[in-house]
């Protein structure tokens, strides 16, 4: 029935070509003057309109468009004025012109009829079709095929790279990049062999001398090449990256030509166009602003310079290539300062509190576990912990592209965990706090493991999990924390069931951690969204931080000083330093009601917003 009702229609149009519009006019009208003989309502109304002669114009210049659009038009004669002259002149030849001849003597001297005219025998008499030179007489048998290339030059780059053969001296064409405008016309391919260049014969010369050729030539590039038998076909599908490196191609000597590649910094997202060059890739920068891609090393290529040579490097920051952060940071960069943690406990312990006014912060009953424990600072680690730790940071920072795809998280889907991460004394854990408090019954934190025993007022599972120091250092073998460390002999630490328990009861996990967590949190099964929140300028922290009060050690809190203010820059720059490529959003607490603002947008747009994640998140392999 699909299939014949498709016939009836395209039978109708056939119909309809063949009578045309004026035809089913003259039908209908037809019918409406029986209607009219029969005293039917309207009819004399219907009838006068289609009889109309304005009507019967539009449809007759309709009809003669349709015709054109079918065949384009083409000039009768390319010598339209001169006909036009031929005419004047036999009217001005007649003894005594009628007035139709005057008025037609009067229309053709207008100027803007003779402009017209003039203009329609420019465009008749063109050539439009490109005009090529004309072949040899004198062709030998064996003389390869060749074809000639006409690009029209812009402000444009070429588009493509070319090579010398050593041994032949021969020019060929060594990638197309995309989106050029090589790329565009189909006509230059990789592989082709260059003959001549406007004229000129390129054989044997230097790829420096054939570019300053093109540099030189002005409009049309006409190229004589012999093309490639066999071209390569780049069936590849698109590939999006997440640089986990920077890269400059000016300062990498080992790339083809510097001018076509691409830089990029870490972080960056990158969509792979061509991989057909198993050490040069194709690329574009998302957003992208340009059509053309740029050269970029694959990922075998940049892991094999990290390996040779960049590990070894220390860091440069006037370079980028050279800047893949190693994982033996500088040992106060990851040396755990529990300052924070011991100054809670200390004033834990002072107070007297009653059996039901617990230290922890309470909001129409929910208690708002984690703020005076938070262990942020508390996460001194033993040898074989640090081991595991580092071991699993050179896994994730090993890799310089890692794989993503864009993602919508789905009704059904948990919440991605919040991760906020900064420099002792930035205000994580306040912002922390805060974004809580909004709202307690969404936003929550992980109960703590501890090892020590509960008081009076505490209640198992709500403001700690207490556990034995045995099964605490049985989960701390088997890597069941993100954190974890030791304060008066007892172990406290934030174990990944925590949080995956936040999680399994609809709620947001919002967690605080250090930088040697990163690994842990970004898995397939947390897709941490990592906020980072720096400090604003040191003239605005000494404003900021006039009555605030620093705990350096176990019993004194004094203000801040200017070193204290130089360690917050210091660690700043450090964290940016190695793990930038990490962060999702950015936050300068400058100041801090506006800094929670910002915090709540950026989770509600984690949550709400596409998002670019890893693929092994979205299709978990085995090792993930």
């Amino acid at each position: 029935m699909k299939q014949a009702g498709e016939a009836q229609v395209v039978t109708a149009h056939a119909e309809l070509g063949e009578h045309g519009l004026k035809q089913i006019l003259t039908d209908v009208i037809k019918e409406v003057k029986i209607s009219i003989d029969k005293d039917i309502n309207g009819a004399d109304l219907l009838y006068t309109l289609l009889n109309a002669p304005w009507l019967k114009s539009l449809l007759k210049v309709y009809e003669f468009l349709q015709q054109h659009h079918r065949s384009p038009p083409s000039p009768v004669l390319p010598h339209a004025s001169a006909l036009c002259h031929q005419v004047l002149a036999d009217l001005r030849s007649v003894a005594e012109p009628s007035p139709e001849a005057q008025e037609l003597n009067t229309l053709l001297r207008g100027s803007h009829l003779q402009a017209l005219l003039s203009a329609h025998d420019t465009v008749a008499q063109k050539d439009y079709e490109p005009v090529l030179p004309p072949l040899p007489d004198n062709l030998p048998d064996d003389e390869e095929a060749t074809r000639i290339v006409c690009l029209v030059k812009n402000k444009q780059t070429l588009g493509a790279t070319i090579k010398r053969n050593e041994s032949t001296g021969e020019i060929s064409v060594a990638r197309v990049i995309h989106g050029g405008l090589a790329d565009r016309s189909g006509l230059l391919h990789a592989g082709d062999r260059i003959i001549e260049v406007n004229g000129y014969p390129v054989e044997g010369l230097d790829p420096e001398h054939v570019i300053q050729i093109l540099a030189q030539s002005q409009g049309t590039i006409m190229f004589k090449v012999v093309p490639i038998t066999e071209r390569a076909v780049n069936n590849q599908t698109m590939l999006y990256m997440r640089a986990m490196a920077d890269y400059n191609p000016q300062q990498d000597s080992a790339i083809p030509c510097a001018d076509a590649g691409m830089s990029f910094r870490r972080g960056d997202l990158l969509e792979i166009v061509d991989q057909t060059d198993a050490l040069w890739w194709q690329a574009k920068k998302l957003p992208s602003t340009s059509a053309c891609a740029g050269l970029v090393p694959s990922s075998k290529l940049l892991r094999r310079k990290q390996k040779e040579f960049w590990w070894s490097q220390p860091f440069q920051p006037s370079t980028c290539i050279k800047t893949l952060s190693t994982v033996e940071e500088e040992e106060d960069f990851l040396a755990i300062d529990v300052k924070d943690v011991e100054a809670d406990e200390e004033a834990f312990d002072s107070e007297e509190l009653k059996e039901d006014e617990g230290d922890f912060s309470s909001t129409d009953g929910v208690y708002l576990a984690g703020f005076r424990r938070s262990l942020r600072l508390c996460r001194r680690r033993s040898h074989s912990a640090n081991q595991s730790c580092h071991s699993r940071c050179a896994s994730a920072l090993a890799n310089p592209y890692e794989e993503v795809v864009r993602y919508q998280r789905q009704p059904q889907d948990q919440h991605r965990v919040i991760a906020l991460l900064g420099p002792s004394g930035v205000g994580v854990n306040e912002l922390r706090r805060r974004l809580i408090e909004i709202n307690p019954d969404f936003f929550q934190g992980p109960v703590p493991h501890t090892t020590r025993a509960p008081k009076s007022y505490e209640k198992s599972g709500r403001e700690y999990h207490f556990i034995g120091r045995e099964m605490f250092e049985n989960m701390m073998f088997n890597q069941r924390f993100l954190e974890y460390g030791e304060y008066k002999g007892h172990l406290y630490g934030t174990s990944l069931d925590a949080v995956k328990d936040v999680l399994s009861r609809g709620k947001m996990c919002v967690i605080d951690i250090e930088p040697k967590a990163i690994p842990y949190v970004r898995t397939h099964e947390l897709r941490a969204y990592i906020i980072f929140v720096k400090p604003p300028c040191a003239e605005r922290m000494r404003e900021t931080r006039q009555n605030a009060q620093i705990t350096p050690n176990y019993y004194v809190n004094r203000p801040f000083k200017e070193e204290d203010i130089q360690e917050i820059e210091d660690a700043t720059r450090k964290m940016e330093m190695h793990f930038c490529q990490f962060f999702n959003h950015v936050i300068v607490n400058d100041d801090l009601q506006d800094s929670c603002l910002q915090l709540l947008t950026a989770v509600r747009r984690a949550q709400d917003e596409p998002q670019w994640l890893p693929v092994s998140w979205i299709r978990p392999t085995d090792q993930s």
